[in-house]
């Protein structure tokens, strides 16, 4: 139980008074609770938004979207290809430790070993390929096209990490415009992507094309691992 004094005037009486009023504790805590929901609440509904999807709203059709690839000023974002899922990299000393990581497997070698020949058959132009430190996307960067640039900026984490600027670089890196007559590829993983793109998350393998805003970006398409040979299949002009 609680006590709440009064101290005022009331009218007619020579002097101040006090008035005495006790509440069970538990009303008070009701009360306290009620009034810091009313004030957090309008800027949790101003702040509050749609999530953001990463599924392209009208993906191009594969003649279109080669079209586009080949005249370059895009981002090809591939998460790592196929890896043995009963590994994990808790164990890692450094980047460089690929036995305590989580590697490549026979299968996605392969794959990454396809979209390689496909993009070179395609003439889709690459200039740069940034990639995670990792070993498994180090790796997959090198099959597909034989060349890496280590990149912190674009290193794995956590989906919902605690730091909400962790992945402030990457957003950067995906909204900067890439000149004509080039692409740029980054090949990272699945939890980055989703963190700066939205869900669904890319499939081992998969890759998102991204046109650059500016200020942000679009991903206009999203290629499945097992989908480089329909854009292959597109007659070359």
């Amino acid at each position: 139980m609680i006590t709440i004094l009064i101290t005022g005037v009331k009218r007619g009486c020579p002097g101040p008074y006090t008035y005495n009023r006790s509440m069970p504790m538990n009303g008070i805590r009701v009360a306290f609770a009620l009034a810091a929901l009313l004030l957090w609440a309008p800027a949790a509904s101003q702040t509050a938004g749609p999530q953001r999807s990463s599924l392209p709203s009208r993906e191009p059709a594969p003649a279109q979207l080669l079209a586009e690839l080949r005249k370059g000023g895009y981002i090809l974002y591939f998460r790592h290809a196929a890896t043995d899922m009963s590994r994990n990299d808790e164990r890692m000393k450094s980047f460089e430790d690929c036995a305590n990581q989580r590697n490549l497997i026979d299968r996605g070698r392969s794959d990454a070993r396809t979209a390689a020949a496909a993009i070179r058959r395609l003439g889709i132009p690459v200039e740069r390929v940034l990639a995670s430190p990792f070993c498994r996307t180090v790796e997959t960067a090198h099959l597909i096209f034989g060349r890496a640039e280590k990149m912190q900026e674009v290193r794995g984490g956590p989906s919902a990490p605690a730091d909400a600027e962790r992945y402030a670089a990457l957003r950067r890196i995906l909204a900067t415009p890439i000149p004509a007559g080039a692409n740029l590829a980054i090949v990272s993983h699945g939890n980055p992507f989703h963190s700066v793109a939205g869900p669904p998350y890319l499939a081992e393998g998969e890759a998102a094309v991204i046109r650059p805003l500016g200020t942000d970006f679009q991903v206009i398409a999203r290629i499945p691992v097992d989908r480089w040979d329909a854009l292959a299949s597109t007659p070359r002009n």
